[in-house]
């Protein structure tokens, strides 16, 4: 991908999140990738690539710490029980429904190994709510239904990228991973991000007051954002729960005093644009990526693990919120709902 190919990426994102400045509940994420589908079309575009490995360690770091210092923690400890629950428990229960349907389903398609259904079933699992959020607050007013979609989307990215890892080795290498290791890889990478994440945000909160010009301090915390990221990353532990701890660690800093207002207004400012222009480019992307495997038989199997996806998801939320005993069947259907990627079909 050119330079060219991003600025005009990027000006056709303008357009699009300008015209959802004008019109409540614009699906931005869809029209962007039905956008980037059309783009296909044209040669120009047609040739553009972009690998996992630019995906993850340029795109994932920046838009994960503006989610997590952005969060709320008063919201995530009222709903912690249940944010955690569907990030983790919940999280495996989704995968092991959904990887065995998807190894049934897979028979009248094509024929999928267990291990690859349960690896598909773990990039699909993660929530993508992206501008959901604000769409729950506007129509329904509740701060809970919000809070535990967006903590659950957060928590769980980092729970979902240890759960991939794990079953890609046993796809790969099926007599190297046992049942007992990959509960102990998990617990592994999935505290070491966390430590590794709540050690960073400590040094940051502890260190940003020396920097009192608000550009250095923004500097910093383009360094907590990939920093913590690739520390983690190379010590074997989750870079993206390191990311998200560090980032709620500002939130959690900052959040008890108006000693650094000023600095969160910065924050707030800068991310903000780093966030439209990254979810302009890469929903763009995805839409020109996807095309090529836009047959008659992928949409069809795509159509039924969609359709998987929603049943599998309300039935594991049901049961958690049932063992909570919180919330009621409206309360399970919308965040059953929200909870889904914008691009499950296309995944």
């Amino acid at each position: 991908m050119t330079v060219s190919h991003i600025i005009i990426l990027l000006f056709i994102g303008y357009l699009v999140f300008s015209i959802d400045k004008k019109q409540d509940n614009f699906p931005v994420p869809a029209i962007l990738v039905l956008m980037g589908m059309g783009l296909s079309l044209v040669t120009y575009f047609s040739n553009i690539e972009v690998t996992e490995a630019i995906i993850y360690n340029i795109f994932i770091p920046p838009l994960l710490f503006i989610s997590a210092y952005q969060f709320p923690i008063e919201g995530f400890l009222k709903n912690r029980k249940l944010i955690l629950g569907l990030a983790t428990v919940g999280l495996l229960l989704m995968m092991l429904l959904l990887g065995g349907a998807i190894y049934g389903i897979g028979l009248l398609f094509f024929s999928l190994p267990l291990t690859a259904s349960l690896l598909l079933a773990s990039i699909l699992t993660p929530t993508d709510p992206v501008s959901v959020v604000s769409i729950i607050k506007q129509a329904t007013g509740d701060e809970d239904l919000a809070h535990t979609v967006e903590g659950e989307s957060m928590l769980n990215d980092g729970t979902s990228v240890v759960v991939f890892t794990s079953l890609l080795t046993l796809y790969q290498q099926p007599n190297s991973v046992s049942f007992a290791s990959f509960f102990a890889d998990f617990f592994f990478v999935f505290a070491g991000g966390i430590l590794i994440g709540v050690i960073f945000g400590w040094i940051v909160v502890n260190i940003i007051h020396y920097s009192h010009h608000p550009h250095y301090q923004l500097m910093l915390s383009i360094v907590l954002a990939y920093g913590s990221f690739i520390v983690a990353e190379h010590f074997g532990f989750s870079g993206v729960l390191a990311v998200v701890s560090s980032g709620m660690m500002i939130s959690y800093a900052f959040g008890q005093t108006e000693k650094e207002d000023h600095f969160r207004s910065q924050l707030d400012g800068f991310w903000e644009i780093v966030e439209l222009s990254l979810l302009a480019i890469l929903f763009l992307v995805i839409g020109i990526e996807v095309t090529e495997y836009l047959r008659g038989s992928f949409v069809a199997f795509a159509s039924v693990v969609f359709i998987l996806t929603i049943i599998v998801r309300f039935i594991v939320i049901y049961v958690m919120t049932s063992l909570l005993d919180t919330h009621n069947l409206q309360y399970n259907l919308l965040i059953t709902w929200s909870g889904l990627k914008v691009l499950c079909l296309s995944s």
